[in-house]
């Protein structure tokens, strides 16, 4: 580039998508004097899916914003939390977030998940297609302009995930409402109308069970019910809600 010099200061929690010189206060950045400030940000490593507020010399500006010459910019983090504004919130995942949206499915927030590669295109036309927020680790993916809304997943750990989700986005929780398998919703069954689907042992243990509406999965309390009430329990306490 060779046009404006503008400086940048990045908030901390965005300093892990940008170059060493950009992390530690007011760095130097020229620019071609064409391109808007969220394609100068992008290209400094921040997907604009994690920019919160862009303040130029104490004001805020659109990422519209051409720079001008000795500009100070501060591109700040998202602010949490996080309204996405224009229809029920709503998840989509990509292929490497399985665990993250069964978790989230098991609280009762509508996670849709690919579990084969699509192809970013067609994840970033569906996240617009259906009014999901597209959450990835993939900051390419992130980028594509024709995404709805989207998120980075920040760490590689599904509990993490799940309480990054949650803090940022504060779903309403349901807990024991989707089908964990599938995302639809849950019914009460009768064990009459499900036994065909259980083994005998599952036959003479157990008497409440609750069906998926869509794929006609059954569950119960069965033996790794105790491990899901925990992650259940941890999140209804620090995030709130109500049990189901």
């Amino acid at each position: 580039m060779n046009g404006p010099e503008i400086s940048f200061n990045f908030a901390p929690e965005l300093h892990l998508f940008v170059a060493s010189e950009h992390r530690a206060g007011r760095s130097t950045v020229v620019t071609d004097g064409s391109s808007t400030l969220g394609h100068v940000v992008e290209s400094l490593g921040v997907p604009l899916t994690e920019a919160g507020r862009l303040v130029v010399d104490g004001r805020q500006v659109a990422v519209s914003h051409i720079p001008r010459a000795g500009e100070f910019v501060e591109v700040l983090g998202v602010e949490r939390p996080q309204r996405v504004p224009g229809a029920p919130l709503r998840f989509l995942l990509d292929v490497h977030l399985g665990t993250l949206a069964r978790r989230l499915r098991l609280l009762g927030v509508d996670a849709a998940y690919e579990n084969e590669d699509i192809g970013d295109p067609a994840l970033a036309t569906l996240s617009a297609k259906e009014q999901r927020v597209l959450l990835s680790r993939d900051r390419g993916l992130l980028r594509r302009r024709e995404i709805w809304a989207g998120a980075y997943v920040y760490s590689d750990r599904p509990e993490d995930q799940l309480r990054d989700v949650l803090a940022r986005f504060a779903p309403a929780l349901a807990p024991w409402t989707r089908c964990t398998a599938c995302n639809g919703t849950l019914a009460e069954a009768d064990k009459d109308s499900v036994q065909a689907q259980l083994e005998q042992g599952t036959q003479r243990s157990y008497d409440v069970f609750a069906q998926c509406t869509a794929c006609e999965r059954v569950y119960w309390r069965g033996a790794h019910h105790a491990r899901l009430e925990a992650i259940v329990e941890d999140a209804l306490r620090e995030f709130g809600g109500a049990a189901a």
